[in-house]
């Protein structure tokens, strides 16, 4: 079994291949026979985990094996204690509630510019949270942070279970040994 960690940069897919010609996972996996176990947001940044044994691709991302998925998560805004607590608590979403998340505010971390740059309102102070769901549905975070009022400006995957980003810079990738 072959576990590769990946660092996906802001605007490629997490697949191999697009119809519409955008960058995806092929411009920078030249291996064959792995697939994304679970999918990140163009737009989001960070951890992708691949694989090519379809059980621990399954178990990477059924949200029945509750695997934590660990999120840094630039917001407009300042989380007070109870954004922070219905985050904890677990939402009412249009698509049913979410599963308790562990949710703290963490300084900004050092990273690789983005690009394009996140766009920046001098008037609104953004803030960062690290986030760990244990579900992985459609924009999930994204929608979390905004039913409490706190919209989702920049979002980097940095931990799947046991895998983390660790030194991977956007674009790079490195095979994973199993713990």
């Amino acid at each position: 079994m072959r576990v590769l960690l990946f660092n996906k940069p802001y605007g490629v897919l997490s697949q191999f291949t697009d119809d519409a010609g955008r960058p995806t996972l092929a411009a920078f996996i030249p291996v064959k026979g792995v697939y994304a176990a679970g999918r990140l947001d163009r737009d989001s940044e960070g951890l992708v985990v691949l694989t090519d044994d379809g059980r621990k691709q399954k178990e990477i991302a059924d949200p029945e094996h509750k695997m934590g998925k660990t999120y840094w998560v630039q917001v407009e805004g300042t989380p007070d204690e109870n954004a922070l607590a219905a985050l904890r608590e677990g939402l009412a979403l249009a698509d049913g509630p979410t599963k308790p998340a562990r949710v703290k505010v963490m300084k900004e971390p050092e990273l690789w510019p983005r690009t394009p740059p996140v766009r920046v309102r001098l008037t609104v102070p953004t803030s960062w949270m690290e986030l760990t769901i244990f579900e992985g549905r459609n924009r999930q975070v994204r929608r979390m942070t905004a039913s409490v009022g706190l919209p989702t400006l920049r979002l980097i995957r940095t931990a799947v279970g046991p895998w983390s980003l660790g030194q991977l810079q956007p674009g790079e990738w490195r095979d994973a040994r199993e713990s």
